[in-house]
């Protein structure tokens, strides 16, 4: 036998090719063998046949959050199964010290081995940590992370500086679980750039891979809107919220961030869900203004499928927050006119005794983030066909160009020598989001009754079939990948 496995009959969808062409895919040893018409199925142990459907590139979900409201195991093994349920066969997750995820502090020295050891042999898709550098020792650990462990991408939450998780916070140190006398600040963000630009000249093979993103919301002006939403009390809700965490807030750190990386030298630079008008204006702008920082823009596909009139209730509760309407089409005009580099899910489980506080519909007092990894490949193939992307288009923004960012060059698209990493979807399915049908434990979702026109049927990973006719199948064979992958 040549392949271990054959998918036949599959429109195969490439990054960089316009349309979808008929082809078969031949697996061996977990990498793509090859890709044609026609391939002898005599030549397989074991054949599958595709039936026409879209086979597009395993999602490489850049953007999730594992472990931070559930114990870290337990996410590992169901959100990565809802991943599965999206097409997505890479997770990488956001990690920190602090409240929250493991809830500790100290050296990654001591922390991250915590994290490896509680996530090994548990998730069913592919999986890696961005690292957030939250302390002064932690910028010290950079160069070892990227040597020792492979992390080659690492995070600023903006405004943490005097703002919570959920709200208004003036008790950083306990939050943040930082030594007593230091500040997570601008100072901090800026010794973080320069933390990250010495790890590039220290490794410069991987230079272009070793990363900084960026969550863009400035906590003073946020604790100050805050405070006068909750005052003339004339909104609710999810209304309430996006004017509490106002749009101006998003443009004015990005700019910030922005002016640091130009100071600091460091051009690898990616701004996180970016969540409307302001914010993709902001970011623009500074792109012109620092032609030598090589940003890249990411939204959620939560931002692109949901407003705060569409949502269903304040579970969809996030930070930054879901928009009104001309945001949502705003963001959708950036992405059609080539701004935005990623799609992501931003998936973080907030199980319902966890998400809603006392009295329940009191916004202000639920969790922010919610869970939509399940959600991001049909999700984005439903809406981008009604405005015309091209599936190419969607091959690169959930696939291709992440993969490439963040050091993984065995991933992101349906290439021979390639991981086997792909989702076969079939475009001609309608059909209704019910959270009940989640592989993941949060009993809600956002897009409760949302309509998608497009169904991810069949998940392989490294050529392993772990989504089957839309059920998770088999036990869990995901991998951490020590970055850059293929080494």
């Amino acid at each position: 036998m040549s392949y271990d496995l054959l998918v036949q009959n599959v429109r195969v969808v490439r990054h960089d090719r316009p349309e979808p062409e008929t082809a078969d895919i031949a697996v061996t040893d977990g990498k793509i063998a090859k890709v044609a018409a026609g391939i002898d199925p005599a030549e397989a142990r074991t054949v599958v046949d595709g039936g026409g459907k879209l086979a597009f590139p395993g999602v490489v979900d850049a953007h999730q959050h594992w472990g931070i409201y559930n114990p870290l195991s337990e996410d590992t093994a169901s959100e990565s199964r809802a991943s599965a349920q999206g097409g997505v066969t890479t997770g990488i997750t956001y990690m920190r010290t602090g409240q929250y995820y493991l809830n500790k502090g100290g050296p990654y020295s001591e922390f991250f081995p915590e994290v490896l050891q509680a996530s090994e042999g548990r998730a069913y898709v592919d999986y890696a940590f961005h690292l957030a550098p939250m302390m002064k020792q932690h910028i010290e650990e950079i160069p070892s992370l990227v040597r020792d462990h492979g992390v080659t991408s690492f995070k600023i939450f903006m405004f943490y500086g005097s703002h919570g998780l959920h709200g208004r916070s003036t008790d950083q140190s306990s939050f943040l679980m930082t030594p007593e006398g230091e500040r997570y600040d601008f100072a901090h963000f800026e010794f973080v750039m320069r933390g990250v630009q010495k790890a590039r000249e220290e490794f410069p093979e991987l230079a272009d891979q070793i990363s900084l993103s960026l969550h863009c919301e400035t906590a003073e002006i946020m604790s100050a809107y805050t405070k006068m939403v909750e005052e003339e009390g004339t909104l609710t809700g999810l209304a309430a919220y996006s004017a509490s965490r106002p749009p101006h807030s998003e443009g004015l750190a990005v700019s910030i961030a922005s002016y640091l990386a130009h100071e600091t030298g460091l051009p690898t630079i990616n701004l996180l869900h970016l969540s409307g008008a302001k914010a993709m204006d902001a970011a623009m702008r500074m792109s012109k203004a620092f032609p030598h920082i090589d940003f890249r823009r990411e939204v959620t596909v939560g931002h692109l499928l949901a407003d705060i009139t569409t949502a269903s209730g304040i579970g969809g509760k996030v930070n930054p927050p879901l928009r009104p309407r001309e945001d949502v089409e705003a963001l959708w005009e950036h992405l059609l006119e080539g701004n935005i580099d990623w799609v992501v899910s931003d998936h973080a489980c907030c199980r319902d005794e966890v998400k809603f506080g006392e009295p329940r519909d009191d916004v202000f007092v639920a969790k922010s983030g919610f869970g939509g990894a399940e959600y991001l490949l049909p999700g984005m193939v439903s809406e981008g066909r009604k405005r015309g992307l091209p599936y190419s288009r969607i091959a690169q923004l959930i696939s291709w160009n992440p993969a490439q960012r963040f050091g993984l060059p065995t991933k992101g698209a349906i290439i021979e020598g390639l991981d086997a990493d792909f989702a076969l979807v079939d475009d001609d399915s309608t059909w209704t989001v019910r959270a009940e049908e989640s592989e993941s434990t949060q009993e809600y979702t956002p897009f409760e009754g949302f309509e998608l026109t497009a169904a991810v049927t069949d998940t392989f990973l490294r050529g392993a079939q772990i989504l089957e006719g839309g059920k998770v199948v088999g036990e869990p064979g995901g991998r951490y990948l020590f970055r850059p992958t293929g080494k």
